[in-house]
């Protein structure tokens, strides 16, 4: 996932130990809702990094996958994979792995939540020269994001929704963008970010998947990270993202949720958007001071499980899944 602006893109055509309890939740909040346990996402992120990095077609990315669709099974998901070839910044071929869940699948009316669960090969932001070949755990670019939706599906199956399903898909091959230290960085690395949505995406289209909105959770969990208003997501969606960001607010979430708005991204919500045709928005940390938009681990060595702060975790599932409650 890269700035869009950094590639030459300018614009589509077309605390405390529960920071909920700092506001009182308002109208918006009005439907029955179990509680977020941020303790039990954190665990899903750190046994995703016990498997080490997961990059795309390596053992423990596979003992992962395995991890990952297991998880969701465990919590009354119909679960499948989507299979795919992509070709990669240098040419060749790997293999990608998208999991999908379906909670409620006889629902027609349906919500999808999405996040990538790979891990970039190189952490070539990283600080230390040395380190730039060198892959990155992944525990907030990756884990963070499955975590959140793992603890919804455990949330949904101790308090099933009604009338509604979510489908939670889980993209394979999102961070195998062309890494900066390549001879060959311009504006056609944009097409070597999130080959896994992408392939979803297309079959999703050719399927006629029509999900009411989706939401795309990347990078939920950074210590310091705050969420800006992305403006890709509020061209193509923006119903959907004022939405969640008063109902954060009105959850006593909004120093999390900023008014602020952040940069256009590339990331999985484009080809949701773009290629399946579904309204989706990217919850995703923007922060202003540093040697990064998207928080001092990224594409380091250092995100680790001791670098997420539990809060985040729960401001995100909290709202999200108040969200879901919602659409009864």
């Amino acid at each position: 996932m890269v700035l869009m602006a950094a590639i030459g893109i300018l614009a589509f055509a077309c605390t405390s130990p529960s920071s909920k309890k700092q506001g009182k939740a308002g109208k918006a909040a009005n439907k029955p809702c179990p509680a977020f346990v941020a303790d039990s996402a954190m665990t899903y992120v750190r046994m995703q990094c016990d498997f080490g990095p997961r990059t795309v077609g390596s053992a423990e990315a596979d003992k992962c996958a395995g991890w990952i669709k297991m998880q969701f099974a465990g919590m009354g998901c119909d679960v499948a994979e989507h299979s795919a070839q992509v070709t990669a910044w240098d040419g060749s071929k790997v293999p990608c792995r998208n999991i999908i869940a379906s909670c409620n699948p006889q629902a027609g009316k349906r919500i999808l939540l999405c996040a990538h669960w790979d891990t970039r090969p190189w952490a070539d932001n990283d600080p230390d020269e040395a380190n730039h070949r060198t892959p990155i755990l992944g525990a907030n670019d990756g884990a963070s994001g499955v975590a959140v939706m793992i603890e919804i599906a455990r949330q949904l199956q101790q308090q099933p929704l009604q009338g509604v399903g979510v489908d939670f898909v889980c993209f394979d091959a999102e961070d195998m963008g062309t890494p900066q230290w390549a001879e060959t960085v311009g504006e056609e690395t944009r097409d070597t970010w999130c080959l896994g949505s992408k392939a979803w995406a297309e079959q999703a289209a050719a399927n006629g998947f029509k999900p009411c909105y989706g939401i795309l959770l990347d990078m939920v969990g950074g210590r310091g990270a705050s969420f800006a208003k992305e403006q890709v997501s509020m061209h193509f969606a923006s119903h959907v993202m004022n939405k969640v960001w008063a109902l954060a607010s009105e959850l006593g979430y909004g120093q999390f949720f900023t008014s602020r708005e952040g940069g256009a991204l590339v990331d999985d919500h484009v080809n949701v958007n773009t290629v399946a045709g579904i309204p989706c928005i990217d919850i995703v940390p923007h922060f202003e001071n540093g040697p990064s938009s998207f928080g001092p681990t990224w594409h380091t060595v250092d995100d680790t499980p001791e670098n997420i702060d539990p809060n985040v975790l729960e401001a995100v599932g909290q709202t999200v899944l108040q969200l879901l409650y919602n659409e009864q």
